[in-house]
């Protein structure tokens, strides 16, 4: 059986057509399989392992001599640029000829197999689209995971990245830099990219002048780098099925309109996304709170540490050194009791803090936070979440904290967000937010 690919990379269409059909290729066994594809600025036609036909243009006269000249008996169509009518010219032309297409946009085909991988895909959304011969293959069955995702998901990493970068080999809206931009500085970071980003000199300078930042340019071993990483920014694309697949927190940015089902789909199952790039809203997003009831014994033992660091130990109201058995006591007691709540604080998948909320009530609760020893400047992140979990999920009108007189630096950030001073009473200072 002769099996031919139609598909295209460049700088600007981006490499997740080729990536997802080399996964597709694998899947056929004892087959003859050929590529046809124009050779375009910013190609990946070195990168196909199989032999390729270099095509002039996306003319269907060009490509039925093809199909023609290697006796093919189906095409696998991978295409933006090729339509319902381009399908069922073909099929005229060669009438035992069998046609898969791609498709993620739920446009019209004339085809024998219409393959739309994506966990979004609604079989029922092609009822009218397709011939009534047409076999439908939807949805997360049929998604496309590559081999090296599939070995990674058996492994465990130590995570020494604490974000990983991909915006499609092309990255077609050039954010890699504007991500950087605005990312921690002294987070670990990698980028991966190809030769297909045309942006990439721009983008190699820039790393050249950070240390903290790792470039990786045509690399193969995709799923291992993101297995090394606590955190993932990519678009919602085909990548997004192979992080979800290694069960990595991540970012979607959506990047172009033929990302819109899964962002949507994204968007609806409660994963990180945001419609485009946007600064302000970035950095606001990825910080996470992981409730105390549902820490691993490995977070609880880490919070049990920075709660006994002797710079934190001596703002609390008890100044003791927590035992191990007294810390794993207390969390499980927050399973019952509904007037307590203490989360770890992780930004961009590392862990940089704790914040609280006591004696909750309909109206009101006392908050209190601290960050991770030796970590500064991320107070106000801390701060932000107390005032957004506090009113807007625990619906309070009213948030009290009770200061020590002497934590001149805890008073000044809770004036910082419009804490007002009450009274004094003893060795503390009582203020207090309101909605």
């Amino acid at each position: 059986m002769n099996i031919l690919f139609r598909a295209d990379s460049s700088s600007t269409i981006g490499t997740g057509h080729i990536m997802r059909d080399l996964v597709l290729a694998k899947q056929f066994k004892n087959v003859n399989i050929t590529f046809a594809c124009q050779d375009l600025k910013g190609n990946l036609i070195d990168k196909i392992p199989y032999k390729v036909e270099i095509l002039k243009s996306n003319d269907i006269d060009e490509l039925n001599v093809l199909i023609k000249k290697l006796n093919i008996d189906m095409i696998v169509i991978d295409h933006y640029g090729i339509d319902y009518n381009y399908e069922r010219q073909l099929k005229i032309q060669n009438p035992k000829l069998k046609i898969l297409s791609f498709d993620d946009t739920y446009e019209k085909h004339y085809c024998d197999i219409l393959l739309n991988h994506n966990i979004s895909a609604d079989e029922k959304r092609y009822e009218d689209l397709v011939p009534s011969y047409c076999e439908l293959r939807c949805g997360e069955k049929y998604t496309l995971i590559r081999d090296d995702f599939i070995h990674e998901k058996k492994k465990t990493r130590e995570k020494i990245y604490d974000i990983f970068i991909a915006m499609g080999g092309a990255d077609t809206a050039n954010l890699n830099i504007k991500l950087l931009e605005i990312l921690p500085k002294d987070y670990k970071i990698a980028v991966v990219t190809t030769t297909a980003n045309k942006n990439l000199e721009d983008l190699k300078e820039y790393v050249k002048k950070e240390d903290y930042i790792e470039l990786f340019i045509d690399f193969e071993n995709i799923a291992k780098l993101i297995n090394k990483s606590k955190f993932v920014i990519i678009t919602p694309s085909v990548m997004a099925h192979e992080v979800l697949y290694l069960d990595i927190p991540f970012l979607a940015i959506k990047t172009s309109e033929n990302q819109k089902f899964m962002f949507r789909y994204l968007l609806e199952h409660g994963y990180k996304v945001l419609d485009n790039f946007q600064k302000d809203k970035i950095n606001q997003i990825c910080i996470e709170l992981k409730d105390f009831t549902k820490l691993t014994y490995d977070e609880k033992v880490n919070i049990l540490s920075w709660r006994n660091y002797p710079d934190i130990k001596k703002w609390m109201f008890n100044k003791d050194t927590i035992k191990l058995k007294e810390h794993l006591d207390y969390i499980d007691t927050l399973k019952r009791n509904k007037d307590k709540k203490y989360f770890l604080v992780k930004y961009y998948g590392r862990d940089i803090g704790v914040i609280d909320f006591i004696n909750i009530d309909n109206y009101k609760a006392e908050v209190g936070l601290y960050a991770r020893p030796m970590l500064k400047g991320i107070g106000s992140t801390l701060m932000q979440k107390i005032i957004e979990y506090g009113f807007e999920k625990l619906n309070l009108k009213k948030l009290v904290a009770k200061v020590y007189k002497e934590n001149v630096v805890a008073i000044n950030l809770y004036k910082k967000f419009d804490f007002k001073q009450l009274y004094e009473k003893d060795s503390l200072i009582v203020m207090e937010k309101y909605r």
